[in-house]
């Protein structure tokens, strides 16, 4: 993620190599290209070592299943960042190198729409004007904030008020209007004869006092669009790892571990982070992380106190047993 998900903008690579490194010199060993469940086998894993810890984030993104889903333009917000982020590391030096699969999801010159918010949405306006588009608009499905606090929303809370990050300000500064437009909803997505995408209809929507959102009859809208970016969330993590481990899994698909011990339903097997809690902040990720590993610790000091009792009741009996035989 650190790497592959966050712009270079945000966070330079030359800072997460130093980290790696770090860790590399002090004895873990990072083994790259290797997808658990698929190319390695998670019972191999299993047999070969004590315990296993699965930090695997919620992947599965959400989607958007309206009319026209289908058509080439239309993309996920970390398939967009990602594919962005491999062409600038392989052009790092100056020179395309040969192993780069040229999947490149190119905005310059087009028409961008981001739907959806928060940093990954920020991340892939900011993406789309260092492409140099031709247009960036953003769509958000709930209200626009106040510019205070209101009275529902009172301190210690977060905050829930209108901010602007820096792909806001990037957009404000080079075609002089904020990018966000709020309360609305996309219908369908429009297509040409090629199957490339051209558009896409929204509708107005209002959000009804249980939270959810009703769409406002006639408020139809076409909207220019080359590429359309879905940063709408995560969902839950990958379910293959889970499947094949047999893991009980909560009622969001996440898999079962209680906080602050973060064992699974299978021995030896323990969890956290984004899989165990659903998609949360980085800052949770950091806890959730030296929680595993501390429970980790715990799990194999008591298993190696477990084996050295049965190691020495066993050598007394046997001593027991030959000293018996001698008289």
């Amino acid at each position: 993620l650190l790497m592959y998900g966050i712009p270079n903008m945000k966070l330079e690579k030359d800072t997460v190599d130093r980290r790696v490194n770090l860790l590399r010199e002090e004895g873990i060993e990072f083994v790259t290209n290797a997808d658990i469940g698929k190319n390695v086998d998670v019972n191999e894993l299993r047999s070969s070592f004590d315990a296993l810890a699965l930090c695997l984030g919620s992947t599965k993104p959400r989607d958007l299943p309206v009319n026209g889903r289908e058509l080439k333009g239309v993309h996920f917000a970390m398939e967009f960042l990602t594919r962005n982020q491999k062409k600038l590391l392989f052009t790092k030096e100056g020179s395309l190198e040969s192993q780069w699969d040229r999947k490149f999801i190119n905005a310059a010159g087009k028409d961008v729409i981001v739907i959806g918010g928060g940093d990954t949405g920020t991340d892939c306006i900011g993406t789309s004007m260092r492409h140099r588009c031709k247009s960036i608009t953003n769509f958000e499905l709930m209200p626009e904030p106040p510019m205070e606090r209101s009275e529902n929303n009172p301190w210690p809370q977060w905050p829930r008020v209108f901010g602007v990050d820096y792909g806001h300000e990037e957009v404000t500064a080079v075609f002089g209007k904020d990018p966000r437009v709020f309360s609305v909803m996309t219908k369908e997505f429009l297509g040409d004869e090629d199957g490339n995408l051209r558009g896409l209809i929204t509708q107005q929507v209002e959000i009804l006092p249980h939270g959810q959102p009703k769409a406002i009859e006639g408020s139809e809208e076409e909207w220019p669009c080359d590429l359309c970016v879905l940063s709408m969330g995560f969902i839950q993590p990958e379910e293959y790892i889970a499947q094949e481990l047999n893991l009980d899994m909560d009622q969001r698909n996440n898999i079962h571990a209680v906080y602050g011990d973060f064992r699974t339903s299978v021995e030896g097997v323990f969890a956290g982070g984004d899989c165990r809690r659903g998609q949360s902040l980085v800052v949770w990720a950091i806890n959730e992380g030296r929680g595993v590993a501390n429970a980790c610790h715990s799990y194999l000091e008591q298993k190696k106190m477990d084996e050295s009792k049965v190691y020495e009741s066993g050598r007394f009996a046997n001593l027991s047993s030959t000293n018996t035989s001698m008289y």
